[in-house]
């Protein structure tokens, strides 16, 4: 095995990423296995970033070589990882993305994964990957090509379609659930254990488990006797944040993930927040039980905000004189992503399983073959060794088969720039019905976006 791993963080301005890689990377005591190469197209950012990191190894008196860069084919020869990060147009993009469809009545408290922010953030992200991936291809054809960045399903599907690099999608929220369940049962969370299939945001756990004990019992059990009280707790709700946070989450929390749990017996991940985007025909308008989607339910206005302070504050620490706050690794919680835990299992050959988003081929039944599908996986030698999976029920087999046909038309959208296959693909999602309706609001993301999206210039 090698002494030093190499691994290119593609994305590294990311607000809080790069701040939890690298404190994992000093906390697992195992630093000195790794060289670390930071890229962002922003030089401000990546000069804030690479201060900031190399004060967090003075802090801990830590030392492994890190370079940084604007030009990612400096760093990509001989790489063992690369992991991307990255969002093409930024929170300012990403603003738009919710308030653009808006104009058109259409609400979301997300805006990164489907409905029409999804759709149009796949537009400019996908085009991106896809130079990325030639290059992971061209440069470093044997790492491992691990992407965090939205829409998750879109972006996979669309770099192995358009260049057979075979990326795997990572995304925390499998694991975070299973942190909203420990506490939604008075569990620790370290016990917990899911099993799950799905999209991306759309993963429904059929398996529940905590020191092997099965939860599901236990989780009928406290949604039943909390059900009686939901619309009293409705009615008295002062705000709807993001994350619960103070007290043990209650089924008031995310009245759709409970319910789809009472009707199917699987508890859909990433909850409300995130899941309520696959249902759009439920919430016309954002109507979301007496408030609305994206603005005083799970405020996306206020999300957005917060990454801004967050990135100022990054800002802050990384250019100040002073030295890092004692406080500061506190603050920035380890192993929040598991990507170190994954590396570690690929190149010791562990096969410890987690979910992961790569082609179904087998794996889930009733799903097609090469769907990105968000599902576990051993991480060992041979790579990622998808787990095998039992059907869903049938309603939520068909909801998932619609999200993914609706995923092919976005992806094609995207590779060619056709503006007709973009209005196809806001129609197949189903938060617009009327053609026209649909084209008006392509033809206002395209405006809004114009410089991100190169290949619809035709159109312009």
């Amino acid at each position: 095995m090698k002494d030093r791993f190499k691994l290119v963080l593609i994305g590294a301005g990311s607000t809080v990423f790069t701040q939890r890689l690298v404190a994992d990377l000093i906390l697992t005591g195992q630093s000195d296995r790794w060289e670390l190469a930071l890229v962002d197209i922003d030089p401000r950012t990546l000069d804030a970033v690479d201060r900031l990191v190399r004060k967090m190894l003075g802090f801990k008196n830590v030392d492994f070589p890190v370079v940084s860069t604007v030009d990612r084919r400096e760093v990509l020869r001989n790489a063992d990882f690369v992991v991307t990060t990255i969002a093409v147009g930024g929170r300012r993009g990403w603003e738009l993305d919710v308030t653009v469809p808006r104009k058109h009545k259409i609400y979301q408290p997300v805006g990164d994964s489907v409905m029409p922010g999804g759709i149009s953030r796949a537009m400019r992200m996908i085009p991106q990957m896809i130079a990325i991936a030639e290059d992971i291809s061209e440069l470093c054809p044997q790492a491992y090509f691990l992407n965090y960045s939205n829409p998750m399903t879109a972006v996979c599907r669309a770099v192995r379609v358009k260049t057979g690099v075979p990326v795997i999608g990572l995304c925390h929220g499998v694991h975070h659930v299973e942190g909203v369940l420990a506490r939604f049962l008075g569990k620790e969370e370290s016990c917990m254990t899911s099993f799950g299939v799905g999209l991306n945001h759309l993963t429904f756990l059929s398996d529940i488990r905590c020191g092997g004990e099965d939860m599901m019992p236990l989780m009928r059990a406290r949604a039943a006797e909390q059900r009686p009280l939901l619309q009293q707790e409705l009615d008295a709700k002062t705000d709807w944040p993001n994350t619960v946070t103070g007290r043990a989450p209650r089924y008031s929390d995310d009245p759709l993930a409970w319910s789809i749990f009472e009707r199917y017996g699987v508890f859909p991940v990433a909850i409300d927040r995130h899941v309520s985007e696959f249902y759009p025909e439920r919430f016309p308008q954002g109507q979301y039980y007496g408030r609305t989607l994206g603005v005083d339910a799970f405020s996306i206005d206020g999300r957005i905000a917060l990454g801004d302070t967050w990135f100022d504050e990054m800002l802050a620490v990384a250019q100040s004189a002073d030295p890092l706050p004692p406080a500061y690794f506190e603050n920035v919680p380890g192993e929040s992503e598991q990507l170190i835990q994954i590396m570690q299992s690929l190149l010791e050959d562990k096969r410890h399983v987690f979910s992961v988003n790569m082609p179904n081929h087998g794996a889930v039944p009733g799903m097609p073959w090469d769907a990105v599908l968000e599902m576990p996986a051993a991480a060992g030698g041979p790579g990622f060794m998808p787990l095998q999976a039992k059907a869903l029920p049938p309603a939520l087999t068909a909801k998932l088969l619609e999200k993914i046909a609706a995923i092919e038309i976005t992806v094609e959208a995207a590779l060619t720039g056709d503006f007709d296959l973009f209005v196809e693909a806001l129609l197949a999602d189903g938060s617009v019905s009327d053609p026209d309706a649909a084209v008006a609001l392509a033809s206002d993301l395209l405006e809004a976006h114009q410089a991100f999206l190169p290949q619809f210039a035709a159109r312009r």
